[in-house]
């Protein structure tokens, strides 16, 4: 009913940006919260942040915290994670997902994921 695609991904040295883009089709009435997880090999999915429908709130894991930023546009219907100051340890494969309800970090209460798009953070 809900269709994710992320794109941006990509090979960045250490201290450089990327922006992720998270486009959204289908039922996308129906989407409330939209976020960002994150999953490097042999690790659990981590959650990363989370945007509510009306942008009033914003959630980020703290290692990202005051690095990442997490932003929507409804119009487009997507929604975008800018991160700056990248880190190796920020290598992993990024998923979007939305929910149709509240939610923030915990990845059963979103509804639909979408392919995820790879992050390669040099040193």
């Amino acid at each position: 009913q809900v269709q994710l695609v992320e794109s941006g991904g990509g090979l960045v040295q250490a201290g450089g940006s990327l922006r992720l883009s998270c486009a959204a089709s289908g039922r996308t009435f129906s989407i409330y919260t939209m976020g960002w997880f994150r999953q490097a090999p042999g690790k659990e999915r981590e959650f990363v942040a989370a945007i509510s429908k009306d942008e009033s709130s914003t959630y980020y894991t703290d290692s990202v915290k005051g690095r990442f930023t997490i932003s929507r546009d409804n119009a487009k219907n997507t929604v975008y994670l800018q991160m700056n100051s990248l880190k190796p340890e920020d290598t992993a494969v990024y998923y979007c997902a939305a929910a149709t309800r509240p939610a923030i970090a915990i990845a059963t209460m979103y509804d639909y994921w979408g392919q995820g798009t790879q992050v390669t953070v040099s040193s």
